[in-house]
């Protein structure tokens, strides 16, 4: 099953086309350009460059969120505009299950792995999985145990404190190496970089593929978790 996979829940992103449990390219964006102005071309550029135009292409995989706002719209957007020329369904991954799934290589069951991005506000979108002994990449290889909030990043470690200490837990993601003194002095924890996303995106969307849960295109929606910036800005003005 070939996937072409994008993630633009930061500024940099990546594409990526994976077959079945393997990635044959993936590419971090180019950061000096909006999404806007780079997509669809990043995407149809690693297709061209491995040989599959978007009639071989089986499956559409997309960073589902959270993140930046304007990028998941318009990644989405574009993902969405592909599978309906190709006429193929999509999956929509969350970033913070694609952060877990790349962490959770080489840890054994039971472990905890923390997924933390940078939600600016000095803010962090957190979600924290149990591992299981599932495969990796396998849907069922995470349980969740916390789903996905945003908070400060105290706040977060006071409420999983007496989840941290009895498990050896794992923080990944550009949120997790931001504050990663925080997180040394609250939890005996690694913390690590997840590094580009798209081919895990790509990975996880073939098992959820395989499990019944590609969609149509039009049904795929966007995960926030918090009110967009223009929101609060809205209503900080009013009087």
């Amino acid at each position: 099953m070939k996937v072409l996979a994008l993630d633009t829940t930061t500024r940099v992103g990546s594409v990526a086309l994976v077959d079945d449990d393997r990635v044959i390219d993936e590419r971090c964006g180019d950061g000096t350009r909006s999404h806007a102005e780079r997509l669809p071309h990043e995407l149809l550029a690693v297709a061209d460059a491995n040989g599959a135009p978007l009639a071989e292409v089986d499956l559409f995989a997309v960073a589902s969120g959270p993140g930046s706002f304007t990028g998941l719209r318009i990644g989405i957007a574009t993902i969405q505009g592909l599978a309906l020329v190709a006429r193929r369904r999509v999956v929509g991954v969350p970033a913070l299950d694609a952060i877990a799934h790349v962490a959770s290589r080489g840890l054994g069951a039971g472990d905890l792995v923390a997924s933390w991005m940078d939600a600016h506000r000095r803010e962090v979108f957190a979600a924290l999985y149990r591992v299981t002994a599932a495969p990796p990449f396998d849907p069922a290889r995470l349980e969740e145990v916390e789903p996905a909030s945003a908070g400060d990043p105290e706040s977060v470690l006071t409420r999983w404190r007496d989840l941290l200490t009895h498990a050896n837990p794992v923080f990944a993601g550009d949120g997790a190496v931001l504050y990663a003194d925080r997180i040394r002095v609250r939890a005996d924890a690694a913390v690590v970089d997840p590094g580009l996303l798209a081919g895990a995106i790509g990975r996880l969307a073939v098992g959820h593929a395989r499990n019944g849960a590609a969609i149509d295109p039009a049904a795929i929606r966007p995960v926030y978790v918090r009110r967009p910036d223009a929101e609060v800005a809205r209503d900080q003005r009013a009087p």
